[in-house]
């Protein structure tokens, strides 16, 4: 029994076990942790677990150690603040600039909350913007791009923010359950949700997850198969819908790469 730090690994499995519906000591057990370190690894995480969120604690938490950090109460109120004026963190910034004040990145304004030190829930996030993004004029988007043109920062893996879709099956059994799995190309980060069936709808309702789970920035491309799940979404236009709004692309291939 381990009383060791937790790597990415080992929150991806906590948050998978979790989806599943194991208790924090039958995680504990599974992983050869002691139940408290499970148990603490729980608790700091406010708004649900999500395993890249904890580890961005962790590594947030790490830097911390003997800095003063500068997230002072005064800064903290006005932040949140704006957030419930349903200012987005960059609009709050850009405020801030304009009145020659003080301000934090947005970025980091983003970190804070994904880490919890903003008193306030994420879905404070997912209400924002929509209405006030500018009108696409770009004409219909086309979802099943051919993955020969992805650009160059795709293909080579120079930036963040590029996903490969899948699923997972877990049993031949009664049970439909199964993983929808995203991999980041750059960093090989793997996160995965637990959806109902294999379906078009329940694969869009993991990628729903996804965008929720993290700002736009680190959302750019998406890369799949040519499953029957990816061409039911294609026809149904909520993804391509979605995806669209965000500012993204979709490419599909035969996942030779």
């Amino acid at each position: 029994m381990s009383y060791s730090h937790l790597t990415i690994t080992d929150r991806i499995k906590i948050e998978t076990y979790l989806d599943l519906g194991l208790k924090s000591c039958q995680i504990a057990s599974k992983l050869d942790f002691h139940k408290s370190t499970i148990s603490r690894e729980l608790r700091r995480c406010q708004n649900g677990y999500y395993a890249v969120l904890a580890q961005e604690q962790y590594d947030h938490r790490a830097k911390q150690k003997g800095r003063k950090s500068c997230l002072t109460p005064k800064l903290k109120k006005e932040i949140e603040k704006g957030l419930k004026a349903s200012w987005s963190p960059e609009q709050i910034c850009g405020r801030y600039q304009l009145e020659q004040k003080p301000m934090v990145a947005f970025k980091t304004i983003y970190n804070w909350l994904y880490a919890g030190l903003i008193d306030l829930d994420l879905s404070v996030l997912r209400r924002k913007g929509k209405s006030r993004q500018p009108k696409e004029t770009r004409g219909a988007f086309r979802i099943g791009t051919s993955i020969a043109k992805r650009p160059k920062e795709v293909r080579n893996r120079e930036t963040f923010g590029h996903w490969e879709l899948d699923t997972v099956v877990s049993s031949r059994g009664k049970s439909k359950g199964c993983l929808a799995t995203f991999l980041e190309r750059k960093t090989r980060f793997y996160l995965a949700f637990k959806i109902p069936d294999r379906t078009a709808q329940a694969m869009f309702s993991a990628i729903e997850q996804l965008c929720r789970l993290f700002p736009k920035e680190a959302l750019k491309t998406f890369t799949s198969d040519r499953g029957k799940r990816v061409c039911l979404l294609s026809s149904g236009g909520e993804l391509r819908n979605s995806l669209f709004l965000c500012g993204r692309l979709f490419f599909l291939a035969e996942r030779k790469q």
